[in-house]
């Protein structure tokens, strides 16, 4: 019986480059590989396939390796004027069937998508005019009757329908922050005022997420214009009076392509002029330019990027000729996929409701958390809160903000939005230092508007943390500092020590009257192990951190055949490991969900000398540090280097408090802005009630969840610090596929 021929696919990377391109070029080859695929990289996209030969190459699994870390995509990416001609296209079909490829995963914008998607309806015909041209045979022609396109969205703008986040949009956004937290600190020494652009042409996602994250006083995007024809007067004045209550600096953020209610463009040298003519102050302008589209991926475009590359070639293996293409996406850490041209054509539709001056509809285009992120800037931005003291609709409230557990950055983020919020609605907020320890002895002081100036880029805690769960007498202290400071509602924002303290009040109301006060929980630790959201505040800088240390080490440890084992924190808890391994390419994760035995260990070995025989230079394992109390990381370390003897040289390397370190990453700053927000509310709307809410905050399924208090612990696993339901573990079989390389490609 004759063998079935192989199903052939190829990869590409069109229009401008984005990080983390190289990761879904890996998954692909890698994906396809595993389920017994040729996979053939056309470089230099579009360009290369009509050029054909050296341009369309098989790829093994070695091809990859080394990429997941680098920018910029290593297979190319160029503009085509050929392949927008029918000649070019049918050249395109041609150097395709030479090698037997009839589906492709494109990846890039939406002109790169548009392109794709007009090939393949064209495909039967140009396949029918090479037939009769008799370039190719019938069998060929037959075999190769329809092409299957999967597309995966590469853009660094983030302006594509379909998806949460575009390939590179996270990275950029990395950049962004980068610059203006660089910037904040020398315009601060210089009291100067900075004007930056970013990229944005019709989307202000990264101009607006900037803000938030590098704590900006004014914007300019292109979907929400100045309300004001004098915005120059409106925008002076606002700086002016920032630098009155004390700002050492301004920050200006502006996308390139913003403009007034008109349609009049609004530069940034523009912009400089304005302030200087107005406001008298030593202005710089900064360009960013393409520096937002260069340098390494974050650990979130590596990840992404290898999920939505694995689906896209699952995707192709089922395709049926009268499959409508599709874009394969994420929102909110679930894989996706929605109609090709639809999205294109929804994505366009912004872009021409911003040309039509139709700002309400374009901002509504953009989604519902893209407005309110935008209205929370603007309460940010203020210099002074709107409604002073005293003077709103209700009664002025009194709220207490403390921290629990380890710190996580993203803390003080949480706590300045928490506080600019309620004070901007007339409320007072006490912070109350060293968490509930603090709690217990008084230590709480009243915080101010300007307070909390400059903690949107910091990391650590400011407030202080504790692991102090609240005890007999202590219960009592508590109860009444509360009613000494009036206390009408609590924000705990930490991890599982915090959680436990608050149910221990919320369990406690019967005895404690003063108990009877709203509480919410905010979700932060690096561990990542709380009920109710499936990420924490600090988990992304933590894999961030992660993933740049084991860039380096991988860097130092490919100069000789070396295995590396590189211990993460967690807990009890895997998600670090296991993203962290998928992250940075790691051959082995140990979880302490799976555990780890002495056959386990010795089967990696013996797979890690397998392969370092037959030309390895590096293996990466990452180890949770409490996967196993007995197998630990210096007893691997032990193990693998006197298995291994002459083969391969063995290392460790224990990351430790360094993942909590440094400054919260864009979307830990964005995600404890998003959640604070709706803590404030929660607060206010339930501290007027008779029996008032104990809850916890949490973002599951890209909606916004708060669930009771009293449920944590049915939520919680009986024996281990972790919940029971773990989303990420889902991911496990994929993050073996793409790092066990099959015995046949050696």
């Amino acid at each position: 019986m004759l063998a079935q021929a192989k199903i052939k696919l190829g990869v590409l990377t069109s229009g401008g480059d984005a990080q983390g391109m190289n990761a879904a070029v890996r998954a692909v080859v890698r994906t396809g590989i595993s389920r017994g695929c040729e996979v053939y990289a056309i470089y230099e996209g579009y360009e290369g396939m009509i050029r054909g030969g050296d341009f369309i190459r098989r790829m093994k699994w070695d091809s990859v390796g080394g990429i997941l870390h680098l920018g910029g995509t290593v297979i190319g990416t160029a503009r085509s004027a050929d392949f927008r001609t029918r000649d070019g296209r049918r050249q395109a079909v041609a150097n395709l069937l030479a090698h037997g490829i009839h589906r492709l995963v494109v990846i890039g914008g939406d002109g790169s998508l548009t392109g794709a998607a007009e090939f393949r309806s064209e495909w039967p015909e140009l396949v029918q005019e090479l037939r009769e041209a008799g370039k190719i045979d019938v069998d060929t022609a037959e075999r190769c009757a329809f092409l299957a396109i999967v597309g995966l969205v590469g853009s660094i703008d983030n302006d594509f329908s379909g998806t949460d986040m575009t390939i590179g949009a996270d990275s950029a956004l990395h950049r962004i922050t980068e610059a203006l937290d660089a910037i904040t600190s020398t315009a601060a020494s210089h009291q100067r005022t900075f004007v930056v652009e970013v990229m944005g042409r019709n989307c202000g996602y990264l101009a607006l997420m900037g803000a938030i994250s590098g704590g900006a006083d004014w914007i300019f995007i292109p979907e929400a214009p100045p309300e004001a024809d004098d915005w120059q007067r409106a925008m002076c004045e606002a700086l002016r009076v920032g630098r009155q209550n004390g700002r050492r600096d301004s920050l200006v953020v502006i996308a390139e392509g913003a403009h007034d209610r008109h349609g009049v463009p609004i530069t940034a040298h523009q912009v400089k002029q304005v302030l200087e003519e107005n406001l008298g102050e030593d202005t710089r302008v900064t360009i960013l330019g393409h520096i937002q589209r260069g340098g390494v991926p974050s650990a979130f475009d590596r990840w992404m990027s290898s999920l939505i590359g694995y689906t896209a070639v699952q995707h192709l293996l089922a395709s049926q000729p009268q499959d409508e293409p599709q874009i394969i996406g994420i929102r909110e850490n679930r894989i996706t996929t929605a109609p090709l041209m639809q999205c294109v054509q929804e994505t366009r539709a912004v872009a021409e409701a911003i040309k039509a001056h139709d700002y309400e509809r374009a901002l509504a285009m953009r989604g519902g958390s893209f407005g309110e992120s935008l209205r929370t800037l603007y309460t940010l931005m203020q210099s002074n809160p709107s409604t002073p003291r005293g003077s709103g609709s209700t009664r002025p409230l009194r709220f207490a903000i403390l921290h629990a557990g380890g710190p996580s950055p993203g803390m003080n983020t949480a706590v300045r939005v928490a506080v600019r919020l309620s004070v901007d609605q007339g409320h007072q907020v006490y912070g109350v230092r060293n968490g509930f320890q603090g709690l217990i002895d008084g230590d709480l002081h009243e915080m101010d508007w300007m307070s909390v100036t400059g903690w949107a880029t910091a990391g650590g805690a400011e407030l202080g943390v504790n692991r102090k769960i609240p005890q007999g007498a202590e219960l009592y202290q508590i109860a009444r500092n509360i009613e000494s400071f009036g206390i009408d509602g609590l924000l705990m924002i930490g991890n599982l020590a915090g959680y436990q303290a608050c149910h221990r009040l919320f369990s406690e109301r019967t005895n404690f009257p003063a108990f009877r006060i709203p509480i919410m929980c905010l979700p932060a630790t690096i561990d990542n192990n709380l009920p109710g959201s499936e990420l924490s505040i600090g988990a992304d800088s933590a894999l961030n951190s992660i993933v740049d240390s084991v860039d380096r080490i991988k860097q130092s440890a490919v100069a000789a055949r070396r295995c590396f084992v590189v211990e993460v924190m967690g807990r009890d808890c895997g998600y670090l490991a296991l993203m962290g391994g998928l992250a940075s390419g790691a051959e082995r994760v140990y979880l302490p969900e799976e555990g780890v035995t002495l056959r386990d260990l010795q089967a990696d070995v013996d797979e890690m000398t397998y392969w370092f025989k037959r030309g390895k230079r590096l293996s990466l394992v990452v180890r949770n540090e409490n996967v196993d109390a007995v197998y630990t990381t210096g007893f691997m370390v032990a193990l693998f280097e006197q298995e291994g003897g002459p083969v391969f040289e063995v290392r460790q390397a224990i990351l430790g408090h360094i993942q909590q370190g440094g400054s919260p990453s864009p979307f830990d700053r964005i995600q404890a802005t998003r959640l604070a927000v709706r803590c404030v509310e929660f607060l206010i709307d339930r501290a007027t009630r008779k029996n008032p809410d104990a809850a916890f905050i949490g973002i599951r399924g890209g909606r916004l969840q708060i669930r009771d208090l009293e449920d944590l612990p049915r939520l919680m696993h009986p024996d281990f610090a972790r919940p029971r339901d773990q989303w990420w573990m889902e991911l496990r079989d994929i993050s073996r596929i793409l790092r066990q390389q099959p015995a046949d490609e050696g």
